[in-house]
């Protein structure tokens, strides 16, 4: 057999449009709702992970945990499908063969894994994150203000007056965003929000010059959710997020970038795809605590250094892209993202390469989902866009 390759990936298996043209209705009831969490880890079973499991059972929600090289073999943990390095690698998956190990981005293995089961919501987190009290299912439609402002937008802002910022933000934003606040909508409204971001309290997710001028721990404030709209921008991380089927093809974590970098740098993609769909990002206050694994915070710097200084320009560049409007096409713009990135030389194109890879296992993944799914998964996973990238004229 030959070894596989992604160009032969990409060309041999067949990719349909799937996604049809009637809605689902505005909010899916619990009973119709299979949530699977995912976590990417190279420990045994934390304190975190632990109190995870236990909140996960009563909802019968899989706890997925993706292994890697270091690690443990197997995950003596009620709820959790464990999937070692080598159960991945001999598994349905081409993008599991052919990304990286020793990377966070197995986790894109985990997402896959969750939709071939039939998911119809995903929530991320890490094996450092427990769920706070009122941590909750979510559904895709929330109650949130609408934030008013446009172009760059510090949230944390909206959920504490003191001088702290989301990793990612651009650093000569700073001090605009601690000097004019947020301007939010006085009232809240029910929106649809297939990506939701919530906070976590105790060790907040922040850059390394924060942690290195002003570390100390930190919980927010309790206050309503916000939703950025399109044209609002704000890093988003892979500690604490929500995930619905229309963002599914929008779960990719690129790998030829910096450990510190991949989830923001996805966040940017995704948010601009989102803007395509007429779709914003909401952040809800916090719904876990961080006791954060053991950090270099020098090399968090360092590993951060490439976003400090092309934030913005991943930004621009993503704005200035047009991009199609149409439900199905979300799988073709996320690509088209991409493109465009490796264009700025931003990325490399070994990363569009894996793009496909992730389209077309993503494809076998959701009719895999469709045909072992509920009624109510099956219909949900219908209408996720197709990931099939339609030949430009």
């Amino acid at each position: 057999m030959a070894p596989e390759s992604l160009e032969s990936v990409w060309n041999t298996t067949p990719l349909r449009r799937f996604a049809n043209s009637e809605s689902l209705p505005d909010s899916i009831p619990q009973r119709m709702t299979s949530l699977h969490a995912v976590i990417t880890t190279i420990q045994a079973p934390t304190p975190a992970v632990i109190d995870l499991a236990a909140r996960l059972g009563p909802l019968d929600a899989p706890l997925i945990i993706i292994g890697d090289r270091k690690g443990p073999e197997d995950y003596p943990l009620p709820g959790v499908h464990f999937m070692s390095l080598a159960s991945q690698q001999a598994g349905p998956f081409a993008l599991a063969r052919l990304g990286p190990t020793g990377h966070y981005t197995r986790k894109n293995v985990g997402y896959l894994e969750a939709i071939r089961l039939g998911a119809t919501c995903i929530y991320e987190t890490d094996d450092d994150n427990a769920p706070l009290p009122d941590w909750r299912l979510r559904g895709v439609e929330v109650e949130a203000q609408e934030v008013l402002d446009r172009g760059w937008v510090n949230a944390y802002r909206c959920f504490s007056s003191a001088r702290i910022w989301p990793r990612g933000l651009p650093l000569d934003e700073l001090t605009r965003s601690f000097d004019a606040g947020v301007g939010l909508a006085p009232e809240l409204r029910r929106v649809r929000a297939p990506i939701q971001q919530g906070l976590a309290n105790g060790s907040p997710d922040v850059d390394a010059i924060w942690r290195l001028v002003l570390d100390a721990p930190f919980d927010f404030e309790s206050r309503p959710s916000i939703l950025l709209p399109p044209g609002a921008w704000c890093p988003f991380n892979s500690q604490s997020t929500w995930w619905w089927p229309e963002a599914f093809p929008l779960l990719y974590l690129p790998s030829h970038c910096s450990f510190r970098m991949t989830d923001i740098w996805r966040s940017f993609v995704a948010q601009r795809c989102l803007w395509a769909l007429g779709h914003g990002v909401v952040f809800h206050a916090a719904e876990v605590v961080q006791d954060r694994n053991a950090h270099d915070l020098m090399r968090d710097f360092r590993d951060e250094v490439p976003g400090y200084l092309q934030n913005r320009r991943i930004a621009d560049v993503l704005d200035a892209l047009s991009l199609s409007s149409a439900p199905a096409d979300t799988g073709a713009n996320l690509l088209r993202c991409y493109e465009a990135l490796v264009r700025a030389e931003i990325f490399s194109q070994k990363e569009t390469d894996l793009v496909q890879v992730w389209l077309t296992d993503l494809q076998s993944s959701v009719d895999s989902g469709m045909q072992t799914g509920r009624d109510g998964v099956a219909r949900s996973l219908s209408t996720m866009p197709s990931t099939k990238r339609e030949p430009e004229s």
